[in-house]
């Protein structure tokens, strides 16, 4: 941590670079000349090197009457725009009446607007800015913006608003929340002399039980000093508190704007934050509790000589907290550590090989100490997996649909590694069709988005049958593909043994093993089944021995391309990458 606030660092920041001046400024102007029949207005400044886009609205477009919140899923039909922002854990959140039939009726123009803005190149960054229900209409068009940008050839719009009203319920809080990325392009300026901020904050939604909540970072303003938080309950303590006697007694639906934030932003650039009298050893003791203290004593809410309405203690706790779920789960430190335990168990596969056991069979039978840490290490990349598949889930669509993409090599390799040992530990238990009713749901989502992202490359790429050259030159050491290949194998062994003892159902039987065949085929001539499944000791060749000697009870006619490739011996070719498979004309 450093020794201020993440917030109060981002307040120093974009406040001492000049650019709120900028942005507000464009606002302003285009209140110039402004048309009471146009109940929104925005305009495009191209810089030197980001262009500006700034939406204002007419006084008449913040009523009364449209204070409540409209749910998304009684838009969705007719406006379909946001659901980009739901996700599995989330599937639904409320916006203000107000800005969403805004935003609705100008959907059309706003949608030329954002397809102009995207095209490229040269790829100019975006900067989205908007005073009162502009600012709402500013924050949705940058939510929009986040789904439809190239994010590989320009940066994520940053979105900074002026006394904007407060946008949605606590579900679009955590709709954004749920992205790390996406809640840090917001900015909210508020200054305590402007009671629009606040026009909903206690407001009661007519037959719902949501309430309004904040989200993203607020810099709160007064003429002695600034502070920035991001923590929705502190902002709205905190928005309560601040509210000078003028903004309490001020209609926010009068004709606005009702606040001109020119001289307050020009405050702020030739300030310096969070002055305080705080002794420097407090300050080495807790430097995030008084730089916390500090920005509250800069909008007067914190001095010592005033009686509190706020609860410091617990808005200092809610702090902190909030910055440590934002590092509690950071997948790209923590993947240098799942590396190191998936270099272990490649040794371990290495090791098992020579060993003529291999590496399912070695984990299965547990002979040695070796298996206790590969059991260890199973453990903690089965755990760090999960959380990263939930991440990706309660993630937005299109940020969740990224984040998958961005882990999906590190994600395979270690589903195709390590699910063969939790089938290993299943079957050990005499277990039955772990496909169906013992696979974990992680495994199930990691095979299913590479499958989702095969076939998109396979789309654009106009791509015909699979090159095996790749395959060939690395055969010995690949991972199956199929990562629930010993499953499998394991129900192909039981048939056997049930035809064995039983003679009721052997042709049903009998058409489940020689599928099973075909399957094992089908991976062979493309190289995508790891050679130690033919070692002395695998199960799959204990299998192959019993089905073998079944097969020979019922004729020679009764043969397959895998009855040639195993007699020829030809998986030695195959293990050295020297096998090509034949044309077979004849049934299989």
């Amino acid at each position: 941590m450093t020794v201020f606030s993440n917030g109060s660092e981002t307040a120093n920041l974009v406040a001492s670079s000049g650019l709120l001046q900028q942005l507000w400024t464009a606002n302003w102007n285009l209140y110039g000349n402004n048309d009471p029949n146009e109940r929104l207005r925005f305009q495009v400044y191209s810089q030197e090197n980001y262009n500006i886009l700034a939406f204002v609205t007419s006084p008449l477009t913040l009523q009364a009457d449209q204070a409540d919140l409209a749910s998304l899923s009684t838009l969705k039909e007719k406006f379909p725009v946001f659901e980009l922002l739901c996700s599995k854990n989330n599937p639904t959140f409320a916006i203000n009446k107000a800005t969403i039939l805004l935003f609705a009726s100008y959907h059309n123009i706003l949608s030329e607007l954002k397809n102009e803005l995207c095209k490229g190149p040269p790829y100019k960054p975006l900067i989205i800015t908007g005073h009162s229900l502009g600012g709402s209409i500013a924050s949705l068009f940058t939510l929009w913006m986040l789904n439809s940008m190239d994010l590989s050839k320009t940066k994520r719009p940053l979105c900074i608003t002026f006394g904007s009203p407060l946008i949605g319920d606590h579900c679009l809080h955590k709709a954004i929340f749920q992205s790390q990325t996406w809640k840090s392009c917001f900015l909210h300026v508020v200054t305590n002399q402007d009671p629009v901020p606040r026009i909903l904050l206690h407001h009661k939604p007519a037959h719902q039980k949501g309430v309004y909540k904040p989200f993203g970072t607020f810099l709160i303003c007064c003429e002695s000093g600034s502070a920035c938080f991001e923590d929705p309950d502190s902002i709205l303590e905190l928005l309560a508190a601040t509210a000078s006697h003028g903004a309490q007694s001020q209609n926010p639906y009068q004709a606005m704007p009702s606040v001109d934030y020119g001289p307050v932003v020009e405050n702020l650039y030739h300030r310096t934050f969070c002055k305080g009298a705080t002794e420097l050893v407090d300050w080495a003791k807790q430097p995030f509790e008084v730089g916390i203290i500090r920005q509250l004593q800069a909008i007067g809410v914190a001095q010592p000589q005033q009686q509190q309405n706020i609860d410091i203690i617990n808005l200092i706790k809610r702090e902190k907290q909030l910055v440590s779920k934002t590092k509690l789960f950071d997948p790209s430190k923590k993947l240098n550590d799942m590396k190191i335990y998936m270099v272990y168990l490649e040794w371990y596969k290495k090791l098992s090989k020579n060993d003529k056991t291999g590496y399912y069979d070695s984990y299965k039978e547990k002979k040695g100490t070796c298996e206790f840490n590969v059991e260890v290490f199973k453990k903690e990349l089965t755990n760090y997996w999960k959380d990263m598949v939930k991440e990706a889930e309660n993630k937005p669509q299109k940020e969740g649909a990224s984040f998958r993409i961005r882990w999906l090599g590190a994600g395979t390799n270690y589903r195709r590694m390590v699910e063969s040992l939790d089938i290993a530990e299943y079957y050990k238990e005499n277990k039955l069709n772990y496909e169906t009713q013992g696979r974990s749901h992680h495994y199930i989502r990691l095979e299913a988005w590479l499958k989702e992202w095969e076939e998109l490359l396979k789309e654009e790429n106009n791509s015909g049958g699979k090159q095996n050259n790749s395959k060939k030159e690395s055969v010995a050491s690949i991972l199956t593909i199929d990562s629930c290949f010993w499953a499998k194998v394991e129900e192909a062994i039981i048939l056997c043994n049930l035809l064995k003892t039983e003679k009721f159902g052997a042709e049903e039987k009998v058409k489940k093993l020689k599928d099973f065949e075909s399957y094992v085929w089908g991976l062979l001539t493309n190289y995508e089944v790891s050679s130690e499944i033919f070692l002395t000791g695998s199960s799959f060749m204990k299998w192959w021995k019993d089905w073998k000697a079944y097969k020979k009870t019922l004729g020679s006619s009764f043969t397959s391309p895998l009855d040639d490739f195993m007699e020829s011996r030809e998986y030695v070719d195959y293990d050295g990458g020297n096998w090509s498979p034949p044309i077979y004309t004849r049934p299989f």
